[in-house]
């Protein structure tokens, strides 16, 4: 078998890691198997909070839906039941930031749902 020599693309592999872990704590930013280690940990959180991030958010906007309605008599669930029944397509996103933003107009949209 031939010998192989892997002076360049070592370097570079580990060069690559290295940048990656830029930042880290430690030896976990200056030592390759510690931070190849680290770096494969913080890749797959980084998959799974991508995806996590979604339900985060949604929980956030339900919660300030929630809260905006609290001095209404309307729960949550039975305004965008309402809401679905009237046909009004507003996300979560939308209503609580008109919850935010206008609160005027989410007392004019809980009317109309309550007619």
């Amino acid at each position: 078998m031939t010998r192989v020599k892997r002076g360049n693309i070592r370097r570079k592999r580990h060069q690559k890691v290295l940048s990656r872990t830029k930042g880290f704590r430690g030896s976990l930013s200056k030592l390759y198997r510690p931070a190849h280690q680290v770096m494969l940990h913080a890749l797959s959180y980084a998959y799974k909070d991508r995806r996590r991030r979604k339900r985060d958010f949604r929980a956030l906007w339900i919660a300030r839906i929630s809260a905006a309605l609290k001095s209404t008599d309307l729960s949550y669930s039975k305004f965008i039941g309402l809401l679905k029944k009237k046909d009004i397509h507003l996300n979560r996103k939308m209503i609580s930031e008109i919850a935010i933003q206008e609160p005027g107009v989410l007392t004019h949209i809980i009317e109309t749902v309550k007619k």
